[in-house]
């Protein structure tokens, strides 16, 4: 039977360009400062603490529980390694389990041939032992693996989170290239929204497409756990899984969310077709009634009073959009921030920097983020009332 209380190293993973943000999140949750990697943080955990992690980080894409590091310098060799764990701790003889495997240098060629001879260690453990195996295949409806081999070390892991974390479970209609949700929280978190949303500040989207930066800002106004939608993790499917341990955390995350945002949060795209997806997507995270959507192109965004944040995600002509008719959207943005989003701290998410030049403001800061494989910024930028020279030297 697994011990969940067992401790062992735990990698969360995360894109290119998060692992900060990540930290910071595991910190607040925490745990003593990790290791930070190029994809991921390792810290030292339990299964107990998988648990609350698959519920509760936003910026990771799977948490993972070392089993076993190892020299392995064939695929004989790691094969034996394999079959030497106790995986009837882990798996039942009737269930069904999936391997996953990354490798680099190493003497094995195709990741596919390196998972097989992961599943055979573990088919051919079982037959030995209690003459009969659990099932193999594609699916995450099981016990998943990972295995990590990078020259002659490999690293074999319990992939406790099964469907990756971005999967929140709400976005059922992703309409037109959207934000991964993890990049989209990153985005929000880089940006301050926590802080300013505490003190009733207002997050706006305009082209907000299928609503992921809005709800993402909405489940971190209301201090929502991200994990609160998914019926499934793989670490339910671990021998010894107490569903009761589970239900209390659920309990726990739920008492834990605020009753209210402060401030508004506002999302518009000229798309009625977007608006309504982002209205059930929102819907469906449970963050409808928090949003107000509208239908207009971006410059007639409603902007409140107040301090507040504006962040776009216009297209950048890498998935969508023509570059020539694109110039004039850019400098439109430009005209917005400057004429509109005064007091406010702009934001810019954005894949094409000679695009972005023609916004023609001064940036505050720029943010490296990685969309699939294409380099981005978030670009920021301080919106002065007036000109900057104005708010300088005007009395008070």
């Amino acid at each position: 039977m697994t011990d969940f209380s067992k401790k062992a190293p735990i990698l969360v993973t995360c894109p290119k360009g998060l692992p900060e943000y990540l930290q910071a999140e595991l910190t607040a949750l925490g745990f003593p400062e990790g290791e930070v990697l190029d994809a991921g943080v390792q810290v030292h955990g339990s299964l107990n603490d998988c648990m609350r992690l698959n519920l509760m980080v936003r910026t990771g894409h799977r948490v993972l529980f070392g089993l076993k590091q190892f020299r392995a310098f064939d695929a004989d060799e790691l094969y034996r390694e394999a079959k030497a764990i106790p995986w009837e701790e882990y798996i039942a003889a009737d269930g069904y389990f999936r391997v996953d495997a990354a490798i680099r240098d190493t003497t094995v060629n195709d990741s596919r041939f390196a998972g097989l001879r992961i599943k055979d260690a573990v088919a051919d453990r079982f037959m030995e032992r209690q003459g009969k195996r659990p099932d193999s295949g594609p699916d995450t409806t099981g016990v998943c693996l990972f295995l990590h081999w990078r020259e002659n070390l490999a690293s074999l892991y319990l992939d406790t989170t099964g469907e990756p974390l971005p999967r929140r479970g709400y976005r059922k209609r992703p309409h037109k290239a959207p934000m991964q949700e993890t990049l989209a929280a990153a985005c929000i978190l880089a940006a301050g929204w926590p802080e300013l949303a505490k003190r009733g500040g207002h997050f706006i989207a305009p082209m907000c497409g299928a609503g992921t930066l809005a709800i993402e800002a909405a489940l971190m106004a209301l201090n929502g756990a991200p994990g609160l939608l998914r019926d499934n993790f793989a670490f339910m499917h671990l021998v010894g899984f107490d569903p009761a341990a589970w239900d209390d955390m659920v309990v726990r995350a739920e008492d834990a969310e605020n009753a209210e945002i402060k401030g508004r949060i506002i999302a518009t795209d000229h798309d009625p077709e977007a608006i309504e997806a982002a209205r059930d997507n929102a819907r469906l995270a449970g963050v409808g009634d928090f949003i107000e959507f509208g239908i207009c192109d971006f410059t007639e965004t409603d902007i409140p009073e107040g301090p507040g944040l504006v962040m776009l995600n216009p297209e950048y002509g890498q998935r969508l959009g023509d570059i020539k008719e694109l110039e004039s959207v850019y400098q439109a943005i430009g005209d917005f921030f400057k004429k509109q989003c005064g007091g406010k701290t702009g934001f810019i998410f954005t894949g094409n920097a000679k695009l972005a030049k023609l916004v023609g403001l001064r940036t505050k800061s720029r943010r490296i983020f990685w969309s699939a494989k294409i380099e981005c910024r978030l670009l920021e930028y301080e919106l002065y009332e007036g000109t900057r020279k104005e708010k300088i030297i005007s009395p008070g």
